[in-house]
C-alpha cells in the first residue's frame, strides 16, 4: 500500500511545504482546493492557487514517515497540524480507473467529443477522437463547450477558419471536420502546435486543409471564421489585429471571458463587429458577432 500525508496550507506557502516532501522522499505531490473556491488563470503564463491549498504528499509503502509526520505537527505553516495522519492507500490501476470514467460528451445536434479508446455512441455524427486530460483542452471547460455549441450551429462548410490560441486543436479539429476547407491553427506555446498537429492527424485530417503557426508567422489573410477561446486581456489586445484577420461579414467567436468581463470587451469588439447577445455557461461567456463592413 502507498503511503500518504494531507496538509492544508496558504497559497504562499506551498512551494516549501512542496519541496519539503520531496526531499523527504516523496513520490508526487498534488494541490487541490482546500475550501471549495474556484480559481481562474487571468493571465497567460500564470499558476493561480487556492487561497487555501491541499498539500497531498505521496510515499512509498517502504518509506518510513514517522519523523517526517512529528515534524509536520509543529511546523509553522501547516495549517492543520492537529488533523494530521498517514493514509494508507490500495494499489489500483488508476490508468484503467480513469479511462472506464471518460465518456463521450456531445455538444449541440451533431457534435461530439470522443476518448480514442471508445467506440463513438453516433458513428454518424461528427465525432472528434480527443483523449481527456490533456493539458491544453478537451471541451470539458465551459469556455471550450460554448464554442463547440456554437459551431455545431454555424454554417462552416467550405469556409476558412482560424483558430487563435487552439491549444489541443479541439476547436479547429471540429471546423475542419464540420467541412471548413482550411484552418489556420496559432498558439504562443510550441507544445501547443506540436500537440494539434498530433490531433490533427489523429482524426484523419488532410495536411491540405491545415496550418499551424507561431502568432509571428501567421501569414497575412482573411478568414470567413476566427475562433479565440483564449483570455480576457490578450482579447482586449488583439482586437484590432483579428478586425484585420476576418473579413467583412465574416464571423468571430471569443471565449475564455469571465461574466464580469463581458461588458469591457463588448465596448472593445463593438467598433469592428457587430455583436451577438452573450450565452453563458458557469460564470463563462461566449461572445459572437459579424465583421463590420
Amino acid at each position: 500500500m502507498w503511503q500518504q500525508i494531507e496538509m492544508m496550507v496558504r497559497a504562499k506557502d506551498c512551494a516549501e511545504l512542496e519541496d519539503m516532501l520531496m526531499e523527504s522522499g516523496g513520490s508526487s505531490i498534488t494541490l487541490q482546493d482546500a475550501e471549495d473556491k474556484p480559481v481562474f488563470q487571468r493571465e497567460p503564463g500564470e499558476s493561480p492557487l487556492w487561497e487555501t491549498s491541499t498539500v497531498i504528499g505521496l510515499f512509498a509503502p517502504e518509506k518510513d514517515l514517522r519523523v517526517l509526520l512529528a515534524t509536520l505537527q509543529f511546523h509553522p505553516l501547516v495549517l492543520n497540524r492537529d488533523a494530521l495522519r498517514i493514509k494508507l492507500l490500495k494499489e489500483q490501476a488508476w490508468e484503467q480507473n480513469w479511462m472506464d470514467d471518460s465518456e463521450p460528451r456531445q455538444y449541440g445536434r451533431r457534435l461530439w467529443i470522443c476518448p480514442s479508446w471508445q467506440s463513438p455512441p453516433e458513428p454518424e455524427a461528427v465525432n472528434v477522437l480527443l483523449d481527456p486530460g490533456m493539458a491544453f483542452g478537451t471541451g470539458s471547460h465551459a469556455t471550450t463547450a460554448l464554442c463547440l455549441r456554437w459551431l455545431d450551429q454555424a454554417n462552416i462548410r467550405n469556409k476558412e477558419v482560424i483558430d487563435y490560441g487552439c491549444g489541443s486543436g479541439i476547436l479547429g479539429i471540429a471546423a475542419a471536420l464540420l467541412g471548413a476547407y482550411k484552418v489556420h491553427a496559432v498558439d504562443i506555446d510550441p507544445q501547443a502546435i506540436t500537440a494539434t498537429v498530433d490531433n490533427f492527424s489523429r482524426n484523419g485530417i488532410a495536411q491540405r486543409n491545415i496550418a499551424v503557426y507561431l502568432p509571428e508567422a501567421l501569414p497575412k489573410l482573411q478568414a470567413d471564421f476566427l475562433l479565440a477561446n483564449i483570455l480576457a486581456r490578450p482579447l482586449h489586445e488583439l482586437v484590432d489585429h483579428f478586425a484585420t484577420l476576418v473579413k467583412p461579414k465574416g464571423k468571430i467567436v471569443i471565449s475564455g471571458i469571465l461574466e464580469d468581463q463581458a461588458g469591457p470587451l463588448i465596448e472593445t469588439y463593438r467598433h469592428w463587429f457587430s455583436l451577438d447577445k452573450p450565452v453563458t455557461e458557469d460564470g463563462w461567456v461566449v461572445l459572437s458577432g459579424t465583421r463590420r463592413a
